[in-house]
């Protein structure tokens, strides 16, 4: 199961001290799974792993890319989210 949380929120904010991050941190999506946070790259990869096929196949190869490239990739779709994915409203989740 995963527990969806706004990093502003309260909830957020504590899962954020909790892994060791600043709870003003919201650079980036964060995963805390087993005690242990994910960051960028990783919290997408990992967040894939919990979804339907074929993402949990694709977060598998794409394991094998190194770090600094995934987040590189990472920061660049996250600086042009609006351009990508359009801007919303409200939160579809």
């Amino acid at each position: 199961t995963i527990r969806y949380e706004a990093l502003q929120s309260e909830a957020g904010k504590m899962l954020l001290r909790r892994s060791g991050r600043a709870p003003d941190d919201i650079s980036s999506v964060v995963l805390v799974e087993n005690n242990r946070s994910y960051i960028k790259s990783e919290a997408v990869l990992k967040i894939m792993e919990y979804i339907d096929l074929p993402f949990p196949q694709i977060a598998f190869l794409l394991q094998f890319m190194p770090l600094f490239v995934r987040d590189f990739v990472y920061d660049n779709v996250a600086n042009n989210r609006y351009t990508v994915f359009g801007r919303s409203e409200s939160c579809e989740i």
